[in-house]
């Protein structure tokens, strides 16, 4: 029995062919002869297990779409070797994690998402743009789907470069999720991204906030949140005002208009003193 745990492997960088000094990106969907070399990458890149139905699904097309990405510069028989992928499954938006984020659109018929599940890039092909064109394939996908309403996915809170390739592509992080991961016994925090497509947005409003490793991140309020913080703004201000003008009035002496309907008005030669005996036995500022 091996000594390292499961996901993982004795060495953890493949040895690649040297990169052309100008490589050529192409991308293809992933195909059965992919299987070893998607396997190999998974377990090189993250430190979760997946299990070999998952691998058969990405494959054989099941319920998973995938894109495979491939540099045709190299030589040797390895110009179809992946060098990277993405793997994305459709769901349906009412049961996805993030139906309540969703405006929907009932004369469009059942709304979908597409949800990311992997995402990578061999070490040696590594900031060259290539996870970013990679997940522009999938936006393109799910933005040619008529009733798509967004692409999303989940990252590791201390994921620092991704979180900002994710900000940079205009995703919008609108939750963290505690102790989402468990890896190796030990529970991570998660952010989850959207990015809404085909007229789609959020009935949320960013609010920035900073995470426990210092990055300046987008979190959301659902609209009743921001309802009540707007109330309780304009209430904080309807105070202010009235604040000031109670003192105004006692310090001019302005009259009141008489009332027409011989209901109670206020005495305009009430005195400092008696406005504030008033406030104390009604419960209730004058105006």
């Amino acid at each position: 029995m091996s000594r390292f745990p499961r996901g993982f492997v004795e060495n953890s960088s493949m040895e690649e062919p040297k990169i052309a000094r100008r490589p050529s990106i192409c991308f293809r969907p992933i195909n059965p002869c992919d299987l070893e070399r998607l396997e190999q990458i998974h377990r090189d890149i993250f430190p979760i297990r997946y299990e070999s139905e998952f691998f058969q699904n990405v494959v054989n097309g099941g319920d998973i779409v995938s894109w495979a990405a491939v540099d045709r510069s190299r030589p040797d028989g390895h110009s179809e070797e992946l060098i990277g992928f993405v793997t994305a499954k459709i769901v349906l938006a009412r049961e996805s994690e993030i139906s309540d984020l969703i405006r929907y659109d009932s004369s469009k018929g059942e709304e979908t998402l597409v949800y990311i599940l992997t995402l990578g890039v061999v070490e040696t092909y590594r900031k060259r743009g290539i996870a970013k064109l990679l997940i522009n394939e999938v936006v393109k996908y799910a933005s040619s789907i008529p009733v798509c309403r967004g692409v999303y996915l989940h990252v590791i809170a201390h994921n620092n470069p991704a979180i900002r390739l994710y900000k940079r592509m205009s995703f919008r992080c609108v939750r963290r999720l505690h102790g989402f991961y468990l890896i190796n016994g030990q529970h991570f925090d998660s952010y989850l991204f959207v990015y809404f497509i085909n007229g789609s947005r959020s009935p949320c409003s960013p609010l920035y906030v900073q995470n426990t490793n210092g990055v300046i991140v987008e979190s959301w309020l659902h609209c009743r949140d921001l309802a009540v913080l707007v109330l309780n703004y304009m209430r904080s201000g309807i105070k202010t005002v009235a604040s000031k003008l109670t003192i105004n009035h006692e310090d001019k002496g302005s009259k009141w208009l008489k009332c027409k309907d011989n209901t109670r008005c206020l005495l305009p030669t009430q005195t400092k003193r008696n406005l504030a005996s008033e406030r104390v036995s009604s419960g209730y500022d004058y105006v």
